[in-house]
């Protein structure tokens, strides 16, 4: 018996010495310590004036020794990070809890930049930790930002070898450092090619408002909700390409700008036009004459049209959300993108009112995204008769419909001409929500998405469908109804907007 209590003994002390030899290896394989490499640069916003924040330890735009230069736009330059915090090697990385439905794109998606990846992490992630989270996955740095609406970190990552996105974005999802990975989708603005027009100001401009080519003031009765708000004051946001804030029908409109790149902003048609359907107030009228504009470039001209990706349009709703902004409008499509669902899904909660193109991609055109997130006002256009614009996109996310075919727009350089899309009709009826909220500021995005509903003048079939939701816009109607009736409406279901898969 003795013998046989001796040899279990020297076995368990046997046991003992291996473990511990085990262990002292695999310390030896751990990144060492000392200070963190250059993780890339970023370009985060905050509120001009206010010091960005973070968890102690982690990393991003809010991490102490992050150097930052704030410009007069309130635009956040870049970052360097530097972080000598010691780490515990032995405590695994951090598993985040966000796991759902897989963000690698369908197979027949091309609408996506082809050699990137977006990956979500922790702001509690240490820089070493992304650094072997890079080296393991073979990808290069191009950006980062510490997100407020999501409340973590986004990376911008190229694959510089040949691997398809969705084979990337389903290694990293396995990984159990990274919240969530996506393809960096592209979103298109949702106009057609304008003619020049000349602003015509004759007549009796006394006894009326703007243009006499603006047939849409009469339609949306605007000239009778002026009489009561004319917005004043209301945050706008307008993300889109780059705005000509010295327009003279946008003086005094513009009351910050944020740029999403790094390259010289050039003005452009399409965000010029849409400040001006929102704010004008000069030879045009605007819907809301007297709201601010929080002029976004997040889409970069190429050729006429101008295109925007996911990771410009979350920076985009995150300066949006952190200085003020009321209203958003979002006169751009594209995809279903798991994380602009999440963003947009806060900015709701926020008390943000959300207003989408509905797109110009046709009738036997799936929906389009942002427009059928069931957090957004998708609005489609017509025409001066209240006919349906023959490009605009169906589906029965749509809210409400406002006048989109042959608009005059202020264009760059104190120019005009007349264009067509749904991406006129969204500003209309933003700046109809900036009236809205000017008259009564505690109106919640549910309240007035539900009194633009209940208020619309009703088009096509009877009831709401798929072509004119609930109908056209009403903006006196809207202003003067007293109580926000329930919305008669069946947006689609959350998931289809989260999950990058069919």
């Amino acid at each position: 018996m003795r013998a046989l209590r001796n040899g279990l003994l020297c076995l368990a002390a046997a046991a003992t010495l291996t473990l511990a030899a085990l262990d002292g290896a695999s310390a030896q394989k751990l990144p060492g310590r000392g200070a963190a490499p250059n993780i890339g640069v970023g370009r985060p916003m905050a509120p001009t004036g206010l010091a960005p924040t973070g968890l102690r330890g982690g990393w991003g735009a809010a991490v102490p020794g992050l150097i930052m230069a704030i410009p007069q736009t309130g635009a956040l330059r870049g970052g360097q990070i530097i972080d000598n915090a010691p780490q515990d090697r032995r405590r695994p990385p951090q598993r985040t809890t966000r796991r759902g439905p897989s963000g690698a794109p369908p197979a027949n998606e091309r609408r996506l930049v082809p050699d990137e990846v977006l990956i979500e992490v922790a702001n509690s992630v240490s820089p070493q930790t992304i650094d072997v989270l890079q080296r393991r996955h073979r990808l290069a740095r191009i950006e980062f930002r510490t997100f407020q609406l999501s409340g973590s970190t986004m990376l911008r990552w190229r694959i510089p070898d040949r691997r398809s996105v969705a084979t990337v974005v389903r290694a990293l999802e396995a990984d159990g450092v990274v919240a969530s990975a996506q393809p960096n989708y592209l979103f298109a603005l949702q106009q057609s090619e304008g003619k020049a027009a000349a602003a015509n100001l004759a007549g009796d401009t006394a006894a009326r408002e703007g243009d006499p080519a603006q047939y849409e003031l009469a339609k949306l009765r605007l000239p009778q909700a002026h009489g009561l708000a004319k917005g004043d004051n209301v945050l706008v946001a307008v993300i889109d390409s780059g705005v000509d804030v010295s327009h003279s029908e946008l003086a005094g409109a513009i009351a910050l700008t944020f740029d999403a790149f790094d390259k010289p902003m050039t003005p452009h048609k399409h965000g010029t036009a849409i400040a001006g359907l929102i704010a004008a107030h000069g030879k045009l009228m605007g819907a809301a004459p007297g709201a601010r504009i929080l002029a976004i470039r997040a889409f970069d001209p190429d050729g006429a049209s101008a295109q925007g990706t996911t990771f410009s349009v979350l920076k985009g709703l995150d300066w949006a959300a952190a200085n003020g902004a009321r209203v958003i409008n979002m006169s751009f499509a594209g995809p279903a993108d798991p994380a602009l669902h999440r963003s947009l899904e806060t900015a709701h909660k926020q008390g943000i009112v959300l207003v989408a193109a509905a797109g110009n991609a046709g009738p036997k055109s799936p929906p389009l995204y942002p427009a059928a997130d069931p957090n957004v006002i998708a609005v489609t256009a017509t025409d001066a008769d209240d006919n349906l614009f023959p490009q605009a996109n169906r589906g029965r996310h749509i809210a409400v419909a406002a006048p989109g075919a042959q608009i005059l727009v202020a264009i760059p350089d104190g120019g005009y001409e007349l264009s067509s899309g749904t991406s006129y009709s969204a500003a209309e009826v933003s700046g109809i929500a900036a009236l809205m909220l000017g008259r009564n500021p505690g109106l919640t995005p549910a309240q007035v998405r539900g009194i633009l509903l209940a208020t619309a003048k009703d088009l096509g079939p009877k009831g709401h469908d798929s072509m004119f939701g609930a109908g056209l816009a009403d903006a006196y109607g809207a202003i003067m109804a007293q109580a926000a009736p329930v919305a008669a409406v069946s947006p689609r279901p959350v998931e289809r907007v989260s999950t990058g898969t069919r």
